[in-house]
């Protein structure tokens, strides 16, 4: 039907700085266009990497399946341990919300598991962070402000529920 065009090299950096500014006003999809299309040209730009998977993060709403898969996808080829972490951890904090924001039947419990992988997530990258950066600490607690202001983010019960039977 259409074909995509192809970027050249020399314009990466001016794309970048678009893509940014997409985010930032709030226009995900614009960004990730963008981020794809760098991709395209030059596949392990780790900032386009980031970008990119922020910006399909940035898009979780309802359905996730596809949306998730494609910022895995992304995660997947960040090279530095920390940051791969990092983002791993960050796409569960955002399901998480977006779970929420559904209030779908048992949100709750979904959203507290999601939780749960994040912080456990945050804590790995805490202990293998660069020196003076403290977002894992940031988002950690985000987390758990998280979980205490919505009270429906529980653990799944144990709680086991006996057939009625005669007596």
């Amino acid at each position: 039907m259409f074909d995509l065009k192809l970027l050249t090299r020399e314009a990466i950096p001016g794309a970048l700085g678009k893509a940014e500014r997409y985010r930032l006003l709030n226009q995900p999809w614009e960004a990730e266009s963008i981020y794809l299309d760098v991709l395209q040209i030059d596949p392990d730009n780790q900032d386009a990497l980031v970008g990119g998977l922020l910006s399909i993060t940035d898009q979780f709403d309802g359905d996730l399946s596809g949306s998730v898969a494609r910022a895995r996808e992304l995660l997947s080829r960040i090279r530095d341990e920390y940051e791969r972490t990092y983002y791993a951890a960050l796409i569960c904090e955002r399901r998480a919300k977006a779970v929420l924001r559904a209030g779908r039947a048992n949100a709750g419990v979904t959203a507290h598991t999601l939780i749960e992988e994040a912080l456990s997530l945050y804590d790995r990258a805490e202990r293998i962070r660069p020196e003076g950066n403290d977002d894992t600490l940031l988002r950690w607690n985000a987390c758990v402000r998280l979980t205490q202001r919505h009270r429906q983010v529980v653990p799944a019960s144990n709680d086991r529920i006996e057939p009625y039977g005669d007596a």
